[in-house]
Parts: C-alpha cells; sequence; structure tokens
C-alpha cells in the first residue's frame, strides 16, 4: 500500500476560495481546515443557487472526493 501525501493547501489557508463540487454546486468561503483527503472546513460558506440566488450556509465541511475545481479568490 503506497502512503498518501497530505494535499499542499497550506498557503490557501485563512483565504477565500470559490469551490466548484460535482452536480454543477458551487460554493464560497474562507479554508480553515483540511485532511490528507481533501476533506475541508470552509467557515462563511455561501452556496451559489444560480446567478441571482445565493445562501449563507455558515461553517461546513466539504468531502474531498466532490470537488472538482478550487478558485483562490484572495491574493496567495
Amino acid at each position: 500500500m503506497s502512503k498518501t501525501n497530505p494535499p499542499e493547501l497550506k498557503k490557501y489557508m485563512d483565504k477565500r476560495l470559490c469551490l466548484k463540487l460535482n452536480g454543477n454546486r458551487s460554493v464560497t468561503g474562507v479554508l480553515r481546515g483540511f485532511d490528507p483527503f481533501m476533506n475541508l472546513v470552509i467557515d462563511e460558506a455561501t452556496e451559489e443557487v444560480n446567478a441571482q440566488q445565493k445562501n449563507d450556509i455558515g461553517m461546513v465541511v466539504i468531502r474531498g472526493n466532490s470537488v472538482v475545481l478550487m478558485e483562490a479568490l484572495d491574493r496567495i
């Protein structure tokens, strides 16, 4: 069995991110933590339902295998 390396996400800690998830979902928030499986803890999260509707959902944990794309909104 091969040893897994943790994702290189330290430079994104406490930065605002936009996450594109499977199922054409999108969440924006501040990265507060992660683990070796790339599960993410996002604070001040906002779910973007469509261009007009956004839902504040607070602090959430997003499973790593549902993340399709991650974009930093703050300067790294």
